[in-house]
């Protein structure tokens, strides 16, 4: 089924943080009137993208909302008009070099939309002198239970992501790309080989079905059997890894001047009647987006995200932001009690970066701070393999992170 757009209704709550980086600050005070597509937030730091509104209205009121990692952030709330106004000085930007590419992809207010939200300008203004990347990694692997956002974008907007692929690899100087596509996915893999027959510099890779696949030293593997080396980034294995909606969205900022101001959002879950995509803005809040679900119950369980790396949410405030990529609602989901330990070894099956998370817990408990480093804790990447396979129902993947947080806290 096509992704269907929907209109926000008032108001509309944007958040000055998106993903990895710094917060922005407002550009705006409250009391101004903004048109959709007016810069409302920015930040002179390097790993950070600009806020754009999403909607056209007044702005209302200046205030903290709490994040699905629990951060006060700050946002603005803005009163949707009930006609819509794009923003005048909105035009296709100018081009020529790379320096002006990377710049227009900072200005368009793109992050990573697969998974932490790093900005897309500063992963692709990398040092040519220190790193040598002639890969060009799309991730379009959507490995999560339920979510079907990148899935929709190769079915819909097939020419928008050749095209950004294209503008990447000519602009950034890669010499070629590779579409990564696990292969339960057989229609947008036919559909991107038969696209991409006359595109010499452009594959697609049939991956394997299972999670986590999108991971990026996972990814990079089972694309191009290449080998990310510990506690090092793709480029050194001379790849970029960018999310296939990400490319998509590039593309059509180029071509439009329209900065990224909304974005598809997989409505699914056990009370859902009909899973559905829906095209919303940025800054809809969890109540209005409620409105637009098939729900056949009021829902005991809301996630923002994948049921495997997602996050419960329970405030109707709570704003869609840039990586909100699915809102799944659940009743009647079981809570289970954790109890001792087995030792099955399941979970060190399970991890896909051969860790061991029962060792994770021990030492998190002890606080050996020593051992946590010995047994490389900072390497979990958090997919929640293990706590889904432990048959004694114990917390492993949440003790994995307030182990990563107590080293950083050191």
């Amino acid at each position: 089924m096509r992704t269907i757009k929907v209109d926000s209704p008032a108001p509309v709550i944007i958040s000055m943080a998106h993903g990895i980086g710094a917060p922005c600050v407002p550009v705006v005070e409250v009391g101004d009137y903004v048109k959709t597509g007016q810069l409302i937030a920015d930040s002179d730091a390097f790993v950070s993208a600009p806020v754009y509104s999403s909607v056209t209205g007044k702005v209302i009121e200046e205030k903290s909302v709490l994040d699905i990692n629990g951060n006060q952030i700050k946002a603005l709330v803005i009163d949707t008009e009930q006609k819509q106004y794009l923003c005048s000085n909105i035009a296709p930007p100018k081009i020529d070099t790379r320096e002006e590419f990377i710049k227009a992809v900072r200005a368009s207010g793109l992050v990573g939309l697969g998974g932490a939200g790093f900005p897309t300008h500063a992963k692709l203004n990398y040092d040519r002198d220190k790193h040598s990347v002639d890969m060009l990694i799309i991730n379009a692997s959507e490995c999560e239970p339920y979510v079907t956002t990148d899935y929709r974008e190769i079915m819909e907007n097939t020419e928008d992501i050749i095209r950004g692929i294209n503008l990447i690899l000519d602009k950034c100087g890669i010499s070629r790309a590779v579409i990564g596509i696990e292969r339960n996915m057989p229609h947008a893999v036919r559909l991107m080989r038969e696209r991409v027959e006359n595109e010499p510099n452009i594959t697609v890779k049939t991956l394997p079905t299972y999670y986590p696949q999108g991971a990026e030293k996972v990814l990079v593997y089972n694309a191009t059997r290449r080998i990310v080396k510990e506690r090092q980034l793709p480029y050194s294995a001379g790849c970029i890894i960018l999310n296939v909606t990400t490319v998509a969205s590039v593309a059509r900022y180029v071509e439009t001047g329209i900065p990224f101001i909304s974005r598809r959002v997989t409505i699914d879950g056990n009370i859902v009647n009909k899973p559905v995509n829906l095209q919303v803005p940025i800054g809809m809040t969890l109540g209005g987006l409620m409105k637009k679900a098939d729900l056949r119950m009021q829902p005991d369980r809301i996630i923002f995200g994948g049921p495997m790396m997602g996050k419960s949410v329970y405030d109707l405030n709570t704003p869609i932001v840039k990586t909100t990529g699915a809102v799944l609602f659940f009743k009647d989901m079981p809570v289970y009690r954790p109890t001792s330990c087995i030792r099955c070894g399941k979970c060190l099956r399970a991890c896909s970066m051969n860790l061991m998370p029962t060792e994770f817990m021990k030492a998190y408990e002890m606080r050996d701070k020593k051992l946590l480093r010995k047994l490389r804790v900072d390497l979990c990447m958090e997919c929640g393999s293990c706590s889904y396979i432990c048959p004694a129902r114990r917390n492993l993947t949440e003790r994995n992170k307030l182990a990563k947080e107590l080293l950083r806290n050191n």
